[in-house]
């Protein structure tokens, strides 16, 4: 069973990101509140839990959470300003739109840009070790690949619906094959022979 919280008396906002290490979409982040008696034991890092349990438990923490937010930074802006600070943009994006204001902020993993005003602790693995951090992995992860499935449609052949923008054989192969798309973050090694491609 994860922790229910990191300090007792303070509101807390679990934060987590999905999709840094893929080649196409955007980066998706969740910052989530919980109620402090909150608990539930099928909720767990989103890496660890199915798909049909990750659908069923975002339902779950959308309903129960004292308040939820997704931020989103597209590949465009990936480009510009590097995977690691769109991975905080993103967070501080979701953390934007909260309607109820956290007194500390629980960060997935070991490094963070400082939200103003508002105090941080970064976690590691801490998807696998807090409630509130275990419930923004999953909105994250739901909603990033709810939009992969949706761009799927415009584009069948990188099988995103499957792989959901990581770098697959499948994938890299349609890369081969098709070149990039508008989707696709250029400045990732899209092929691990992209010395020599041109894009």
């Amino acid at each position: 069973m994860l922790k229910t919280y990191f300090q007792k008396k303070l509101i807390e906002a679990g934060c987590d990101e999905a999709g840094r290490g893929c080649l196409a979409g955007p980066v998706y982040a969740a910052a989530v509140i919980l109620p402090k008696d909150y608990k539930n034991k099928l909720l767990n890092d989103s890496k660890q839990v199915t798909e049909k349990k990750r659908d069923v438990l975002r339902l779950e923490i959308e309903k129960e959470a004292i308040a939820f937010a997704v931020g989103i930074v597209d590949n465009h802006e990936i480009d510009k300003i590097n995977i690691l600070n769109a991975s905080f943009l993103a967070m501080h994006r979701a953390i934007d739109q909260l309607t109820t204001t956290p007194e500390l902020l629980l960060i997935d993993g070991n490094r963070f840009k400082p939200y103003p005003t508002i105090p941080h602790e970064c976690i590691i693995k801490g998807d696998g070790k807090y409630l509130s951090i275990a419930a923004a992995s999953i909105l994250a992860k739901t909603y990033r690949d709810e939009y992969l499935l949706k761009i799927h449609q415009e584009f069948p052949y990188y099988d995103w619906k499957n792989n959901k923008g990581y770098p697959t054989i499948a994938h890299r192969n349609a890369i081969r094959k098709h070149g990039v798309t508008n989707y696709h973050r250029i400045t990732f090694r899209l092929l691990p022979e992209q010395l020599t491609l041109n894009i």
